[in-house]
């Protein structure tokens, strides 16, 4: 994602005001910096731009999830439905706080199934999390209507859309809570960083002392802080919410960019009758850092990943299905149970029966699926010979199938 393309003179002056100040942290030295808040200045940014009551600024997209589920009270023996499809951050936050990831299939929206949730459900689920993943929303109106039923809580993980919304509301402050990432990679990056955001007092304030190792900032100096809960060091520094500001202040920049792109390559793309599209339920609310294509089959589109890397034209696209990161088919790790540090074993045994399912339904769209990266970069010409290249790759393999068929 694209942050990290376009970064300039405002960025720098950012982080120079901070430097100008010598104070790094987010937290005290009141008088020494001057009157520079980069961590607050930011937070209130989102807040108004997004249209929530509160957002609170850590270290990491992760740190966000782990804080977020440990400020709605999801712990020891809670179930937490959550996506095949997603990046490994999200059930490492569920295991940090001790809760059970259980993992359901996705569909052609590359999201939460709602009729999956549905069946998962048991006396100990806490929380649906959905993951709104490569731009795009989960069906939030299904999944508020489950948990509304089931009184679950909704935590919406963000981190790949930053920017995007559903139904005129931004991804993430939909549910109960929302995380963002600003790693290197992210629409916005903030070299690392992430955010909670949502509407609930209780949320905010627990999350606010959960990431400061419990202390209540309710003190006239952190001296006199309390700690009614223990928390941990989950702080992001003022140098990189400085560099986070300057990126925010860039979103409608990125974001009309990456729609520019993610147009002309989708149109590029189209001609090919083979080629259908990812299932986006409010097309106007896609942020379009990425274009996810399907073809009719698993072969033919391994096949295309093949060709496409053999004409060096692979950069930029993603094969999920065999991806390490982000797909449940090459977590082995955690289907293992594999862990440096030693977990309960019943608490393992309930991990390990949640992700050695069958996720079938979830192979048959990952399979057949590519993601093509918008980049900021290219210029028009670019993006259409990129396209045309992808166009060319997929009807070279469909010819060569047609003729070995």
């Amino acid at each position: 994602m694209p942050g990290f393309e376009l970064f300039g003179a405002d960025e720098r002056k950012h982080v120079n005001d901070v430097m100008e100040t010598g104070i790094l942290m987010r937290f005290g030295f009141d008088g020494a910096r001057k009157g520079i808040w980069k961590a607050k200045e930011l937070e209130a940014a989102i807040s108004k731009k997004f249209g929530c009551q509160f957002t609170h600024l850590v270290s990491s997209g992760t740190t966000a999830l782990t804080t977020a589920l440990s400020a709605l009270g999801i712990g020891y023996g809670d179930e937490v439905i959550m996506p095949t499809f997603t990046f490994v951050a999200s059930f490492e936050a569920l295991i940090s706080v001790g809760a059970v990831p259980v993992l359901v299939d996705v569909d052609d929206t590359l999201t939460l199934n709602p009729d999956a949730v549905r069946k998962a459900i048991t006396a100990k689920t806490k929380c649906v999390m959905p993951v709104h993943m490569c731009g795009a929303s989960a069906d939030m109106d299904a999944l508020q209507q489950i948990c509304k039923e089931h009184n679950l809580l909704l935590l919406e993980d963000a981190c790949q859309s930053f920017g995007a919304t559903y139904k005129g509301k931004y991804l993430g402050t939909i549910g109960d809570a929302g995380t963002y990432s600003f790693d290197f990679v992210k629409t916005v990056t903030c070299g690392e960083g992430g955010a909670i955001v949502t509407n609930r007092a209780d949320v905010y304030s627990n999350s606010d002392g959960y990431s400061d190792h419990g202390h209540d900032h309710k003190g006239v100096d952190r001296g006199a802080d309390l700690h009614p809960y223990l928390g941990y060091n989950f702080r992001i520094s003022e140098l990189h919410a400085a560099v986070g500001l300057a990126q925010f202040n860039r979103l409608e920049e990125f974001l009309t960019k990456q729609r520019a792109g993610h147009a002309q390559l989708k149109a590029i793309l189209a001609q090919v009758p083979e080629i259908s599209f990812r299932r986006v339920l409010d097309e106007a609310g896609d942020s379009c850092t990425f274009l996810s294509w399907f073809l009719p089959t698993a072969e033919l589109t391994q096949a295309v990943v093949a060709e496409l890397k053999a004409q060096n034209s692979w950069g930029g696209n993603f094969y999920w299905f065999d991806h390490n990161w982000h797909y449940i088919r090459k977590w082995e790790h955690l289907k293992k149970g594999i862990t440096l540090n030693a977990l309960h074993p019943d608490y393992k045994a309930a991990i390990l029966q949640q992700t050695n399912k069958d996720f079938s339904a979830s192979d048959a769209v990952m399979s057949r699926g590519i993601t093509t990266q918008i980049s900021l970069l290219p210029t028009e010409q670019q993006m259409k010979e990129k396209g045309e290249k992808i166009v060319s790759v997929v009807k070279k393999v469909l010819a060569a199938q047609k003729i070995s068929a």
